[in-house]
């Protein structure tokens, strides 16, 4: 089994969460609620990551990321940072890669909301703010935790994106997924049938608790 491995996937599934919860819930109900001829750019864009083959997004993300690009290049040069085949690399190539799986069910949620409930609340006193606190985000929460289970199950098992972007370098860019890899490649089947299990069971556990959860939360109402 290899542990550091699997603790790097777990902090890439973290941090990658932390980062898109807030971009998803302002961008998903921004298209849930406004209506425009553009807007279906903006969804198809938001959904390009699920159709494009993960090595073709991973390919474009290496070439506008890596050392020779003008972003990779004005990184190193003016901070020392580089943005490929490190830790910060994967999280770039996981964020861009989980989009439509925060943004969609997000954007699903608040759809489902009535708009005469946006208007009773203003008409109540309810600032944009208080509003969307108060009435907007726990009438979307099923939808908001099924799309932060999706989005943190997902990044565990990322291959193709995070390989390309970030190589397979232990303790800094070899996830789970890639382990599993190695290990088959090097016909290390068994090493690779208890990681694949393990995961399973991880994402499968996940999924299930999401599934409890939004229905106990339907209940309640």
């Amino acid at each position: 089994m290899d542990w550091q491995a699997l603790v790097l996937s777990l902090e890439l599934a973290a941090v990658t969460l932390a980062v898109l919860l807030p971009i998803g819930i302002a961008l998903g109900r921004w298209l849930a609620v406004t209506t425009w001829r553009g807007k279906a750019w903006i969804e198809a864009a938001v959904v390009l990551p699920l159709v494009l083959p993960p090595t073709v997004l991973g390919y474009y993300l290496l070439v506008s990321l890596g050392g020779a690009s003008p972003i990779g290049r004005w990184m190193a040069e003016t901070f020392g940072i580089r943005l490929t085949f490190n830790f910060l690399g994967l999280l770039i190539a996981s964020v861009v890669f989980n989009v439509p799986f925060i943004v969609q069910p997000v954007q699903r949620a608040f759809e489902a909301i009535p708009r005469n409930l946006g208007e009773a609340a203003a008409v109540s006193g309810l600032g944009f703010w208080q509003t969307l606190w108060r009435v907007e985000l726990p009438l979307a929460w099923p939808g908001i935790l099924s799309a932060m289970v999706l989005t943190f199950v997902h990044t565990l098992g990322e291959f193709g994106v995070v390989l390309m972007v970030g190589g397979s370098i232990p303790g800094e860019t070899k996830t789970i997924a890639i382990s599993i890899y190695d290990r088959v490649q090097a016909f290390d089947l068994a090493s690779a049938d208890r990681m694949a299990l393990l995961l399973l069971v991880l994402s499968l556990t996940a999924v299930a608790a999401s599934f409890f959860a939004t229905a106990r939360i339907a209940v309640r109402r």
